[in-house]
């Protein structure tokens, strides 16, 4: 009977194995059992790669000798890339290159010049080690490809080129599955949508937005429009339009442009000076008188719900530093780092997707931006200066003698003051019951009341201005300061808003994911090396010898029997 009851169990444990099996072949599920559920890709992006029936192939640079930080960022990559692979309905290629090994300099050179027109740029980092530190080129970047189109992926955010990767490391992190699935949606459609930065009232030059359309130009079809000589047609073309510190009063028929391009849905970012005040006018003077710009911009922004005010933002608590002469020595001006406190960095708000995990923004001379009701926008506010800051209203006299100003903090005790906002909806027409402008001949639109769009206003021009080099005339990256070698996060910025603004399936909400690292702590590390080097070496050993004495004896005991 008992003999019965094995064979029975094993044929009920065999059949449960078998079906088991076969139901494992057709019935796919991944367990994630992670606090943070770091492993579970989101439904927008499980729909994507159900959906597609192209082939992928994705290759990864991040290979090689890499710093420890740059380990599991390349570790977490691989990650991600598994789970894309599991739920792909077709094949997805992942390849992990290093482009530089075994290569002599020449050759190296040579084939950094060739990814960086493919626009995979490596990234020269400042490590830290025991010896001190040393200089090491890696590329933190991925190539996604299918049918024959290419998309370049930059895998490490919000570059800090002072050396501390660790946070910027676990940001990193978090939006890979924002950057692959928002890459993986570009590549698959083939779509580029049209963005025009406006030129045509003394908006900033070419140098000065190089890396800012270099940077949307991969991805997008990044031009300049004059807003006097478009057309219906073109602005039908257009997905989004870029305001970028216009200088000059901005013409009825300008202004009938745009809001068209809002009453059919379009995209507007503002990036707008209220105020005249400029650093480089101050250099070699007494000082610069700030006073009201006119850029005829008020009754419309007031009509879309913001106001951009004629004032200045002082921060003592947060803001850049600039370089001031403090004299000279042995025939050389001698410059020294002191902060600008009208050079704000401006805080992002947590709450907003568009701005979440972003570094500080660098700005200079903000102003303040308000929120007007208007039924049908809803109205959120991204980018504040710290608690710490005083509102100047102008006129107001600048020198850089303002530097050696003794502050009183008590002067500075306020509330954040808000320089960005965002404002989405269905916005009235500034043109409503109103005469066409001289120059148009037809009205573009009858609508009242506009399309679903989207447009964010923030109270300073220079937001998306890159530096320049005084040597060679050459740009620097969007929010790298070379004064202070730091880089802010207005490039970031930037590309997050455009990617919000193009994209209807709202895939930025995926950087609201939070992955938790618990790092090592490295004071302790350092104290408590040998220590733990010497266990793992000499704890395996002692268990070996403890295991054979063991088996020695207890083999000689039971055969002494």
């Amino acid at each position: 009977m008992k003999l019965k009851n094995k064979w029975v169990n094993s044929i009920i444990v065999i059949a449960a194995l078998i079906i088991l099996n076969f139901v494992g072949q057709h019935v796919f599920y991944r367990f994630d059992f992670t606090a943070d559920k770091r492993f579970t890709l989101s439904d927008k992006t499980k729909s994507l790669l159900e959906q597609n029936e192209k082939p992928v192939i994705i290759t990864v640079f991040l290979a090689g000798e890499l710093p420890p930080a740059f380990k599991r960022l390349q570790a977490a990559v691989s990650d991600i890339l598994s789970d894309y692979q599991a739920y792909a309905k077709t094949e997805v290629k992942v390849v992990f290159v290093d482009p530089l090994a075994g290569l002599n300099q020449a050759d190296q050179d040579t084939v950094i010049n060739n990814l960086y027109e493919r626009g995979i740029e490596a990234t020269n980092l400042s490590v830290k080690t025991e010896s001190g530190l040393t200089q090491k080129l890696v590329f933190p970047m991925a190539m996604m490809e299918s049918e024959g189109k290419e998309f370049p992926i930059k895998l490490f955010q919000n570059l800090d080129t002072r050396g501390n990767y660790e946070d910027n490391i676990n940001r990193s992190i978090e939006n890979l599955e924002y950057i692959f699935t928002s890459s993986l949606k570009k590549v698959l459609s083939g779509d580029n949508p049209r963005i025009g930065f406006s030129e045509s009232n003394g908006e900033l030059s070419d140098l000065q937005l190089a890396d800012a359309i270099h940077s949307l130009s991969s991805s997008y079809l990044v031009g300049r429009i004059d807003l006097n000589s478009i057309d219906k047609a073109g602005l039908d073309k257009l997905k989004m339009l870029i305001i970028a510190k216009p200088k000059k009063p901005f013409t009825e028929t300008e202004k009938y442009k745009i809001n068209y391009f809002v009453m059919n849905g379009g995209r507007v970012l503002w990036s707008i000076d209220q105020v005249n005040a400029e650093l480089d006018s101050l250099r070699g003077k007494s000082g610069q008188m700030a006073v009201n710009s006119n850029l005829n911009l008020d009754d419309m922004l007031f009509m879309y719900g913001a106001r951009v005010n004629y004032d200045i933002i002082a921060d003592p608590a947060n803001s850049a530093e600039i370089p001031v002469s403090t004299g000279v020595v042995g025939g050389q001006n001698q410059m020294q780092l002191v902060p600008w406190i009208y050079y704000p960095i401006l805080l992002p708000d947590t709450a907003e997707s568009v701005v979440k995990k972003l570094d500080g923004v660098k700005s200079e001379f903000p102003s303040t931006v308000d929120t007007i009701g208007v039924k049908g926008v809803q109205k959120s506010y991204i980018l504040a200066t710290s608690p710490y800051n005083k509102v100047y209203n102008v006129p107001k006299l600048f020198s850089l003698q303002m530097v050696s100003e003794q502050l009183d903090p008590r002067s500075f005790q306020s509330k954040p003051q808000q320089v960005g906002l965002m404002l989405e909806g269905n916005f009235p027409s500034v043109f409503a019951g109103r005469p066409l402008p001289a120059t148009i001949t037809q009205p573009y639109t009858l609508e009242s009341t506009s399309k679903p769009a989207k447009m964010i206003v923030i109270g300073d021009g220079d937001i998306f201005k890159n530096q320049v080099s005084e040597q060679n005339g050459t740009p620097f990256p969007l929010g790298f300061d070379r004064y202070s070698q730091r880089t802010f996060g207005n490039k970031a910025l930037l590309l997050n808003i455009v990617d919000y603004f193009t994209d209807n399936d709202n895939l930025i909400a995926l950087r609201n994911k939070e992955v938790k690292i618990r790092l090592l702590d490295k004071a302790k590390i350092k104290l408590e090396k040998s220590k733990w080097q010497f266990i793992n070496v000499v704890a395996p050993l002692l268990l070996l010898i403890f295991f054979a004495i063991f088996q020695h004896y207890h083999r000689k005991y039971k055969y002494a029997k």
